[in-house]
Formats: structure tokens, C-alpha cells, sequence
């Protein structure tokens, strides 16, 4: 809770006290939860647009964004936890300074800040963003600079979603899917996007010495995506052998490596369907107590 004693410069010593007791109580109890992950500093900026990919940049001017969409720094991310919490006390002193003007009223100008999908990254502005966060604030005025990139932010919560994210990255540089193709591609496991890029290079291998022809990369993931992926994802939701927590990309590299495994060849019908949804049962049955096909 937010006190207000009538002292700006005792209030901001209490403020400080506060946040770094936050911090360490958090960083105690992401340990004993073994969640590393929570109790650590804030993301790196460098470390996500690596993780993306980036595009380009252009400037949206001065804008009010929400603090917690803050979740990361340019060059501090050892001196700010996740909630923009102090993680030492090395700058104590900047901090209570900036958080008794703020309780006195004074006009501080907008912070700098680099914008990747939703979430924002401080360029300048660190100890700023760290007190208005302290003292409830929900929103500040931003100089905002957008990055562009190849890969989404959407589902970054911290330094482990970028692995996967890098992932979906490697697989865009090999199968350089566009629009609405490229959203549609989406593997729960981050292994698995090599995976699929090398069965869609080899699915292209095979269609080019068919059709004694060369063509580049690009047309390569559109012919795989609207000639092989789409009508085959259909196939496997028609044939109810999709699981109920696949995308269509898992469910495609599932389902591809049983057809070979059953018949030995890379043909697709409505018969390897039939054989895949007869095993699926089968391997149902014999997980069932009694041998009954569960509801």
C-alpha cells in the first residue's frame, strides 16, 4: 500500500524500501516454486528482435502506453526485475529522488521507448517506469519507436518463449511462407518447426523431379502450403484423427509419419485415413481398462 505521510522525501525512502522488498520476497518465492524464470530481471531487447527477427522501425511519436506492457529494457535489464522492480541498491538514490518529485507534483518528460507487438522495451526512462509502477500508476507518456518483425510477440512471457519463437523463425528462413499462410503455422513443440521444414523441402524435392522443373524458395512454401498442407489438414479434420489440443502444423507432421510407417509411400486418401483412425482406435482401445473405446 501507498502511504502518504506529508513527507515527499520520507515517503520516496519508504517507496524504495517497498519495491526492493517486493523484488527480493518475489525472487524468494519464484525459488521455492524452483521458477526460476519469474525472479528474474527484465527482457533483454536485443535478446527478443534476435529472437523475431527484425524488419524495420518507424517512429509513432509521443503516445501514453500502459506500464505493464513494459516488460523490458534496451541496456538495463540487470537492474529491473520483470515488474520494473529495483533488483539493487546501487541507485537508490536517482530512484527516491525521481519518486519524491513525482509525490511533489513535478512534470517529468515522456520516457523513450522501443514498441515490438504489444509489449514496450525502455530505451531511457528506466527509473521513471520502476516509480510510477511502485506508486500504482497505470499509464505513461512514451516517445514511441516501432520495430517491425518477421515473428509475432504473441505468447512471450519471458526468456523461454524465445526459443520457440527463434524456432519459428529458422523455419520462415527455409519455407518463407507469407500473409495469411505464415499465421497459419504454428507448432506447440519449438523442435518441431525443423522438423516440418525439412519434410516441406522434401516434399518439394520430390515435386520438382516430377515435374522436371527448378523453383525458388518462395513459390516452394506456396505450392507445399495451398497444394499439400491445406487439402492434407482437411483430410486428417474430415477423418476426426486430429487431437484435441493439436494445430493443424502438429497434426500434419503427426499424422505424415504414421502414413509412412503404414505404407511406405507419400501417398494421401480417404484409405491411409481410414488406417490412421483404425490405429488411433486400436491405441485407444488398449489404453482403456476392459479394452472399451473411451467417449
Amino acid at each position: 500500500m501507498v502511504r502518504d505521510t506529508g513527507s515527499p522525501r520520507a515517503d520516496a525512502e519508504n517507496d524504495f524500501l517497498r519495491a526492493r522488498r517486493h523484488q527480493t520476497l518475489s525472487q524468494l518465492a519464484g525459488w521455492l516454486r524452483a521458477d526460476t524464470e519469474s525472479a528474474k530481471e527484465s527482457l533483454s531487447f536485443s535478446e527478443v528482435v534476435k529472437a523475431l527477427g527484425r524488419r524495420g522501425e518507424h517512429s509513432l511519436g509521443i503516445q501514453v502506453i500502459p506500464l505493464d506492457r513494459i516488460v523490458g529494457s534496451v541496456d538495463k535489464v540487470r537492474d529491473f526485475d520483470r515488474r520494473f522492480r529495483p533488483t539493487t541498491d546501487k541507485s537508490r538514490q536517482r530512484w527516491e529522488q525521481i519518486a519524491r518529485k513525482t509525490r511533489e507534483g513535478h512534470y517529468f518528460p515522456p520516457i523513450d521507448v522501443y514498441k515490438l507487438g504489444n509489449l514496450y522495451f525502455v530505451r531511457d526512462g528506466h527509473h521513471r517506469v520502476s516509480v510510477a509502477r511502485s506508486l500504482g500508476t497505470l499509464e505513461i507518456e512514451a516517445t514511441v519507436t516501432e520495430i517491425e518483425t518477421v515473428i509475432d510477440t504473441e505468447g512471450i512471457g519471458g526468456r523461454r518463449d524465445l526459443d520457440g519463437k527463434n524456432w519459428g523463425l529458422r523455419f520462415l528462413k527455409r519455407v518463407p511462407l507469407t500473409g495469411h499462410r505464415r499465421a497459419e503455422i504454428n507448432c506447440t513443440s519449438p523442435d518441431d518447426y525443423h522438423r516440418l521444414a525439412e519434410m516441406v523441402e522434401a516434399w518439394a524435392c520430390r515435386l520438382m523431379h516430377a515435374e522436371r522443373a527448378y523453383f525458388d524458395e518462395e513459390t516452394m512454401a506456396r505450392r507445399w502450403f495451398d497444394e499439400e498442407y491445406t487439402p492434407v489438414v482437411q483430410m486428417i479434420d474430415d477423418a476426426g484423427v486430429r487431437g484435441p489440443l493439436e494445430t493443424g502444423a502438429d497434426a500434419y507432421i503427426r499424422v505424415a509419419g504414421e502414413r509412412y510407417r503404414l505404407i511406405r509411400e507419400h501417398a494421401w486418401n480417404t484409405e491411409v485415413m481410414e488406417k490412421i483412425r483404425e490405429q488411433q482406435q486400436r491405441a485407444r482401445r488398449r489404453s482403456t481398462p476392459g479394452g472399451a473405446v473411451r467417449a
